[in-house]
């Protein structure tokens, strides 16, 4: 098959552009750096000329909720559009475990939008929503830093390795169309804060619990951004992947 990865050439889209080229696919990485830009359509067409399945795994440059909001939307309807004129019959789409269950963050409501247009966009179609990557942690510390103190909410925590997230979203890529979410979230549920204390030891960040501490602007419940019912299950724990960082 060939299989269009926008935001192919990130942490996400380069290993499952790895995964699907072992697997015997043609996988074809899009993004601006080749040429393909789903906000003003540029070497869109192109790219999807004969193509079976587009997985999209892009993420907006800024973080503002109205360019979130317009990131998603705008590349999401020009993916769609072109997928129709092309015959594409599979749109894979990542998203995050929670973004229905936390309004006041304009991110995960940028989501909930994304993945609306996808339901609604008449072409076969699956959601895989993850939770958070283990690779994340040092960002979330310095976004959730006041003052130097890293406040974080005690709320439950299952993040996961981007490896493992890459290997579901292969698997989706390669399957038929669910017309349904597919959550995956890692092997060990964790408090939030416990876990960016233990993930940033080394930069001695100083991690304290709050419970009004918001997260992309949502101040969270317990089991906000955790898997509700049926999961996939990565196979990488932290332990596992903080010692293969060591060794790199």
């Amino acid at each position: 098959m060939k299989i269009v990865v926008v935001g192919g050439t990130g942490l996400i889209g380069t290993q499952v552009i790895g995964l699907l080229t072992e697997a015997g696919h043609e996988a074809v990485a899009a993004a601006p750096s080749t040429g393909v830009d789903t906000l003003t359509a540029n070497g869109v067409d192109e790219a999807l000329a004969g193509a079976d399945v587009v997985v999209d795994v892009s993420n907006s440059p800024s973080f503002a909720d109205d360019d979130v909001l317009r990131f998603f939307t705008t590349s999401t309807r020009t993916l769609l559009e072109a997928e129709r004129r092309a015959g594409v019959g599979h749109h894979v789409v990542l998203s995050i475990v929670g973004t229905d269950r936390n309004p006041g963050s304009g991110y995960l409501r940028a989501k909930v939008a994304q993945e609306e247009l996808v339901r609604s966009g008449g072409v076969g179609w699956t959601v895989v929503r993850a939770t958070q990557f283990f690779e994340f942690a040092p960002r979330i510390a310095d976004g959730a830093a006041v003052d130097g103190v890293v406040r974080i909410p005690p709320v439950a925590f299952q993040p996961i390795a981007s490896a493992d997230v890459a290997r579901c979203v292969a698997d989706a890529a390669t399957g038929e169309p669910r017309g349904d979410v597919v959550e995956i979230a890692g092997p060990e549920r964790v408090r939030f804060d416990e876990f960016i204390r233990t993930a940033t030891a080394d930069a001695g960040r100083d991690v304290v619990a709050d419970p009004a501490a918001p997260y992309f602007g949502a101040v969270l419940a317990e089991d906000s951004i955790v898997p509700q019912g049926d999961s996939r299950l990565g196979g990488v724990t932290y332990a596992d992947f903080a010692a293969a960082r060591a060794t790199d």
